[in-house]
């Protein structure tokens, strides 16, 4: 390298990003992910024994998979070599490989290749370099934002280590930002910029576990935003909205602004008003609100104020909850609002809450009483000595698969705790209790 090549390297340095400037080159610099690089985890002891082996790095956008494989490449002795799946073809792999070969025939030398978005290969590309990661002329670390389960060869992945990153969270978010401002040699510490709290916890709230997403938002707002009165960039919540463009919304997740908020998601549900309960699931989403409390709120919803009018909505708010986790942002809002639209839009019971309302008030304010001996366990040695079971009528030997017999304790007998409702197919469930009682 001459002169020039170190000068317009150095100026190609400077001139990068933020996101890539800041960007770690040692384990210890990493921000968050601990779960896969704490000091007692496989993957740190591996990185710092420099014995890795075939790895995926599966997880959102912003959450350090390059990273991690650029820390690799800073503490490896092997070769390290990186394509992007996206436009490498087989010729490019085909030259990886060659070298590879070399450095371990000639120098006794590992290769590292990474491959970023792995997902974009065919499978006869990922077919290709099956043969040479099984007999360790390269070593594979794979980057990808989509299941790897689903998206990377089989064989591939069996002789590969899968790891899941996790998107940062919000004090993540809110350390690389502040080092981002304040950080002279890699970050923009030189420009004399002010963060304001309100700005800090709005874009660290608002990237979603996106460490790029606010690094880019930051250093727009730095470069463009004139100095004040007192010689400083002020970073203040109106600049932030600009920088990321998205608006602030009063939203304050525990304040009242909050508990009003999923209030009116909840009483618009069961209030059978489907428009209004995706408007406030709409504010909830822009504003941040996590995904798997909305979740929660409508499994709850669905069986407090649906119940057994229809059964199928508390199986749909399930079904969303356990999707919206595996699908993630953007798209889970989509599973989400179906949730929302379904258990608002279904007909109305709160009798089976009101049933263990009931009966957990009655349990709380009488002696317990004890169970009737004809329904106590008759299944262990000595129970009959004692008359356990004696004189249980089994309902399937009787018509309709039901026999009139005692079955809650003495002196409650008269208590009806479940009051079946007129409203969907609760409807159904009242008939046929009705007509069982009447046909015994």
């Amino acid at each position: 390298m001459d002169l020039f090549d170190y000068m317009r390297e150095q100026n190609k340095e400077k001139e990068s990003p933020l996101a890539s400037r800041l960007r770690p080159v040692k384990l210890e610099e990493v921000v968050g992910q601990q779960h896969i690089i704490g000091k007692d985890k496989l993957l740190y002891r591996a990185i710092k024994a420099d014995k890795l082996s075939s790895v995926i790095f599966y997880g959102p956008p912003g959450t350090g998979k390059t990273t991690l494989a650029k820390v690799i490449a800073n503490t490896t002795s092997a070769e390290f070599t990186q394509i992007n799946a996206t436009s490498a073809g087989k010729k490019d792999m085909e030259e990886v490989v060659e070298q590879a070969k070399n450095n371990q025939g000639m120098y006794g030398k590992k290769t590292i290749l990474f491959i970023d978005e792995i997902h974009r290969f065919n499978k006869g590309q990922q077919d290709y370099l099956l043969p040479f990661v099984e007999d360790g002329t390269i070593i594979l670390i794979g980057a990808t934002t989509e299941n790897p389960y689903f998206e990377v060869n089989g064989a591939l992945l069996s002789r590969s280590v899968v790891f899941e990153l996790k998107p940062l969270t919000k004090e993540d978010i809110k350390n690389i930002l502040v080092r981002a401002v304040t950080d002279r040699e890699k970050g923009m510490g030189s420009y004399d910029a002010v963060l304001e709290e309100d700005a800090l916890e709005f874009l660290a709230d608002v990237s979603n576990g996106d460490a790029r997403a606010a690094l880019t938002a930051i250093e727009l707002g730095v470069l463009t935003t004139p100095r004040g009165e007192d010689g400083k960039i002020h970073i203040t919540l109106e600049v932030a909205e600009e920088c990321i463009q998205k608006r602030v919304l009063r939203y304050d997740k525990t304040g009242d602004n909050h508990y009003d908020t999923i209030s009116a998601f909840i009483k618009s549900m069961r209030g059978s008003d489907p428009d209004a309960a995706v408007y406030y699931l709409a504010r909830m989403l822009y504003a941040g609100e996590d995904i798997k409390f909305i979740a929660r709120r409508i499994m709850i919803c669905a069986s407090e104020d649906v119940g057994n009018a229809d059964p199928n909505a508390l199986t749909v708010a399930v079904s969303a909850a356990q999707a919206v986790e595996r699908v993630g942002m953007p798209e889970a809002q989509i599973i989400l609002a179906q949730a929302v639209t379904y258990v608002a839009s279904a007909p109305k019971s709160n009798a089976s809450c009101m049933a263990v309302f009931d009966a957990m008030d009655t349990v709380r304010n009488t002696k317990t009483a004890p169970i009737p001996v004809h329904l106590q366990d008759a299944h262990y040695k000595g129970a009959q000595k004692l008359g356990h079971g004696d004189g249980y009528l089994y309902a399937h030997d009787y018509p309709n698969h039901y026999v009139k017999q005692q079955y809650l304790p003495d002196g409650l007998t008269d208590c009806q705790f479940y009051k079946p409702t007129e409203n969907g197919y609760e409807k159904t469930i009242k008939n046929h209790l009705t007509f069982l009682k009447e046909n015994a």
